[in-house]
């Protein structure tokens, strides 16, 4: 007989994991399913050397699951983002402006981890858990819903039944495949390299985003490493020049990261392996089907600017809990899943466009377009208003 529990979570990422944790915390059996065990140390093979910014109501969903003690010793304080546009005729500092959190809170906008470190420690949590199975290794295949409950099968060959899948299986996910539910994709011709970086300036929390052509340059704090300030790195640029980067010897790579980030921090030195990523944005034509609800990269993703990735998963997950948490009898029924759907398709739709928007932006080679760039800068920032409205919704507070 088929295993029989409340919610089957796909995918063992930082959103899979923090929804297992959730809905186990609140009292509902979970079991959580990847088809890879989760690399949980920063130098393994495959580890992922990306991080994310936590933003508040990230963190106020953690505390709310019982996560954050155990994120929080890890967490380094995001007060200042810096955004800086380098787009004139040398790679130069024209116009820096700095969005500060003390503006709009008593709190920093977010507290940066990286993602290896995230999944080593979701994981310990999950292990203690009773109400949660986590089941490295085993991935999902297919899946058969009705009305009462849905039938998932898995890659070892065996079945378990729910009363609600929650597809956080990534970008390909194959339960959004196997419920027929299609997405819309914009692509941009870019990829991005992750790889953490040592430098002689101290980066005193904040956050710097640097704009020339091709894609952004952000250098995000981490915790000093081997007794040197140190940052997190995601260079975005069109995909030939990533993969040829990503194949230069360390100090040749050194020089051209450290002219790219036009010194701001100092001299650059690499202190991790490089990793490469596509970019893309896409979203799901809707965010639940018959016993399925889409979260994550499985509904929505987006290119790394302004730490809206994981974030809007986890806003995917708070209005989930919100609802299977104010009326659990009706877990994975037609009405809440379309509930869930009226509530976070307006706000995932907003900011795949508000974030393409930006891409497209950042990637202008020509100099009149990164003219106007900087002139849009300057001009958001110089409205206290304006520049206050756009910090709390990139927060998600409005």
């Amino acid at each position: 007989m088929d295993a029989q529990y409340d919610i089957v979570v796909s995918g063992g990422g930082p959103a899979g994991l923090t929804a297992a944790a959730a809905f186990g915390a609140a009292g509902f059996r979970v079991i959580c399913l990847d088809p890879a065990p989760p690399v949980t140390e920063r130098d393994a093979d495959g580890s992922d050397l990306r991080t994310t910014a936590l933003l508040q109501p990230a963190r106020n969903l953690l505390e709310r699951c019982g996560l954050w003690p155990r994120l929080a010793p890890h967490a380094t304080p995001l007060q200042t983002m810096r955004i800086i546009d380098a787009g004139g005729d040398t790679p130069q500092p024209r116009v820096t402006r700095d969005f500060v959190a003390s503006d709009i809170s008593d709190q920093p906008f977010g507290w940066n981890l990286p993602n290896w470190l995230l999944r080593r420690e979701l994981a310990a949590q999950l292990a203690e858990l009773p109400t949660v199975e986590f089941r490295p290794g085993t991935g999902t295949r297919s899946l058969f819903t009705r009305t009462g409950e849905a039938r998932v099968g898995l890659s070892d060959g065996s079945r378990l039944r729910a009363r609600l899948v929650v597809a956080a299986d990534g970008r390909d996910s194959p339960m959004r495949t196997a419920a027929g539910i299609g997405v819309r994709r914009m692509t941009y011709g870019q990829k991005a390299l992750a790889f953490a970086v040592t430098h002689s300036v101290p980066h005193d929390n904040v956050s710097t985003e640097i704009h020339r052509s091709g894609g952004p340059f952000t250098l995000v704090p981490l915790p000093d490493y081997q007794g040197r300030p140190s940052s997190a790195v995601v260079w975005l640029d069109h995909g030939r020049k990533v993969l040829e980067r990503a194949q230069l010897d360390a100090p040749a790579f050194e020089a051209e990261m450290t002219e790219r980030s036009c010194g701001v921090l100092g001299p650059l030195a690499l202190a991790s392996r490089r990793t490469v990523w596509p970019i893309i944005s896409q979203h799901a034509e809707q965010m639940a089907g018959e016993r399925l609800a889409l979260m994550a990269e499985a509904a929505h993703v987006m290119p790394p600017i302004g730490a809206q990735g994981l974030n809007m998963s986890l806003a995917d997950l708070a209005g989930l809990l919100d609802l299977a948490e104010a009326a659990p009898q009706d877990l994975g029924d037609a009405g809440m899943l379309e509930r869930y759907h009226r509530k976070r398709m307006r706000d995932v739709r907003m900011r795949v466009t508000g974030i393409d928007a930006l891409n497209r932006a950042s990637i202008a080679g020509a100099q009149p377009l990164r003219d106007l760039r900087a002139m849009g800068l300057g001009a958001l920032h110089a409205l206290p208003p304006v520049r206050q409205g756009l910090m709390r919704m990139g927060l998600g507070l409005t």
